[in-house]
């Protein structure tokens, strides 16, 4: 039968060295709080029901941002170590068999292979329990794995209470441990923080195991990177740009094209289709989908949208929360500022504002428009200028626009508002009224001339 996994991921702490308001785990990188980071690698080992979350501070909202993932969680008041998170624990999860993954609510960088090694590790061995290490040249700030002339795992000593001699030792501890959790909840309770801290480290449970009778083993990390923590603003920097370096070269390996990928931003969630080309200093966040053979030009932002293919984002356009069917051209300098859907084919151009419209299939608006709270069909031509007065001071109201009309340039269209298919409204026009199909409109003053009346105005001023 295959053995059960039980992961407790450890996210109670607040962490004081970030300078923050916000509990370590919430804050953001590659495009998900760490926590989001650690469960949803989790998942990939065990169901949601096996995962378990220990938190304290900020509770509610750790709860909240993991809700969907359908986790368990476990309350922990004080934090007094993380060996008394796992006592906290111990009513909730020791009735579970098989193993015990511990990890942190701050290691966003663990990847889903390394996990599943950690794990096997521990499913093929007598021992009660797997450490992962690392050989580091200079492991300061790690516990230090301590062996005796058999070279067996005997204890773990921390890094403010190690002798020189211990202290010289060039194995790390990570942090991660994957426990058989008979043995490990059998143990817990015999944790005492007896150490300068006054803490309960989990360190402990190691030599607490062998002092037992039981066998620890390792499991070396090759890249100690991978479990690197986040403890201040620098570090989260820096595992921000390693996720998303991370991102951009399987994004490459899969088909797309990310000119000067330094300079792209990309969060972790985003889906891009083969042959797609990222122009530099891109950002694409949330869980954006692009297409196959589209090109975003350089210097736009896409959040939380779907394109598809063959669409082309002109440099510096930013779209939010709207969707893109196939061939639409958006920008350059354009914006879609939420809820747009856009038909297969239409065209956005130069400083045109779009907000809950819904743009037909072929249409276009080319220059220095807004169109908002609009339904617009298909191939229909909006003028450079045109506005759709969409708020009267207290509400906002509709306007629709039918199949193949033409709104010339400059148009104001005063919402409520509906023009009928094949209309033609003239340049300049305020229009107030229904249009009715394949009528014209005209909505401006006539035009008045007075010969001479410049030149005797210039004359007067002499």
């Amino acid at each position: 039968m295959e053995t059960p996994v039980t992961i407790v991921i450890l996210a109670a702490g607040l962490g004081t060295r970030m300078k923050s308001r916000r509990a370590k785990v919430l804050h953001e990188a590659g495009g998900r709080t760490l926590v989001e980071h650690v469960v949803r690698t989790s998942l990939q080992v065990t169901p949601p029901e096996r995962i378990y979350v220990v938190v304290g501070h900020q509770a509610d909202q750790v709860r909240a941002t993991l809700a969907p993932c359908g986790v368990g969680f476990v309350h922990q008041p004080e934090q007094k170590g993380t060996g008394h998170a796992l006592i906290a624990a111990r009513e909730a999860l020791s009735g579970l068999d098989g193993l015990l993954v511990i990890l942190y609510g701050d290691g966003p960088l663990l990847t889903v292979p390394t996990l599943r090694r950690l794990i096997e590790a521990g499913k093929n061995s007598d021992a009660a329990g797997t450490i992962l290490t690392s050989i580091m040249p200079d492991p300061f700030g790690y516990g230090r794995v301590i062996r005796d002339a058999k070279g067996e795992v005997r204890r773990v000593v921390e890094q403010k209470v190690g002798t020189p001699e211990e202290l010289a030792i060039k194995e790390a501890n990570m942090g991660l441990y994957c426990y058989h959790a008979r043995p490990f909840w059998a143990h817990i309770g015999e944790i005492q923080p007896n150490n300068p801290a006054r803490e309960y480290y989990l360190t402990d449970m190691v030599e607490i195991l062998t002092a037992a009778g039981c066998k620890m083993q390792t499991m070396v990390l090759e890249d100690p990177q991978e479990v690197l923590g986040i403890n201040d603003r620098v570090e989260l920097a820096m595992v921000d740009r390693l996720l998303r370096e991370r991102k951009a070269r399987q994004l490459m390996l899969d088909g797309v094209t990310i000119e000067k990928p330094e300079t792209v931003s990309i969060d972790s969630d985003v889906e891009i289709g083969i042959d797609t080309v990222i122009e530099p200093f891109v950002q694409i966040r949330g869980r954006t989908k692009i297409g196959d053979d589209c090109r975003i030009g350089a210097c736009s932002v896409i959040n939380e949208s779907e394109l598809g293919d063959q669409v082309e984002v002109g440099p510096f356009t930013i779209i939010n929360k709207s969707k893109l069917e196939r061939e639409v051209h958006a920008g350059p300098y354009s914006r879609l500022r939420f809820d747009n859907y856009v038909e297969e084919g239409a065209h956005i151009g130069n400083f045109v504002e779009l907000k809950k419209t819904r743009l037909g299939a072929g249409s276009k608006a080319m220059h220095l428009a807004y169109l908002g709270d609009s339904i617009i069909g298909r191939n229909v031509n909006i003028g450079a200028g045109t506005i759709t007065c969409n708020y009267d001071g207290k509400t906002k109201s509709q306007t629709k626009i039918g199949d193949d009309a033409f709104v010339g340039s400059n148009s104001t269209l005063v919402a409520p508002m509906e023009i009928g298919p094949g209309a033609y409204l003239g340049a300049g026009s305020v229009v107030t009224d229904p249009v009715p199909a394949d009528a014209l409109a005209l909505g401006r003053s006539r035009q008045l001339i007075k010969e001479g009346w410049a030149r005797q105005r210039r004359e007067k001023s002499q």
